[in-house]
């Protein structure tokens, strides 16, 4: 059950990061393709999916935010992703403050992976 969930995890993490950079670019450019209802739709779906992954990893290795400060730290780091990812998408009112969002939004997401790899808090230790 472990390794199905975790696969399913990194799939919905691949797809959500996919997507991610995908609507970015399509935000640079001004594409018509931002409007369309699957490019609304599915990011919350797979980010929903990514979500009930995570949460059934954490029951899986009993393993908590708060509890387990690698877990707490991952949480805290995939927060600041979805907040630069604001940034990014929606919030950012010009060109360089967009970009510094997307760079943002990579960068806590790699340091998310790093903390979710290692297992180990990198901040707080």
């Amino acid at each position: 059950m472990y390794m199905l969930v975790k696969h399913l995890h990194l799939t919905a993490i691949a797809i959500s990061l996919a997507l991610f950079i995908l609507r970015f670019f399509w935000k640079q450019r001004g594409s018509p393709m931002l409007q369309k209802k699957w490019v609304k739709v599915v990011p919350h779906v797979v980010d929903t999916v990514l979500l009930a992954s995570a949460l059934t990893l954490c029951v899986l290795i009993a393993q908590y935010p708060f509890v387990n400060a690698w877990v707490t730290e991952k949480v805290m780091a995939v927060l600041l992703y979805i907040l630069m990812g604001l940034v990014a998408l929606k919030l950012g009112r010009t060109n360089t403050v967009r970009w510094i969002g997307f760079v943002g939004a990579i960068s806590w997401l790699v340091f998310a992976a790093k903390v979710a790899v290692f297992k180990q808090p990198l901040l707080f230790s």
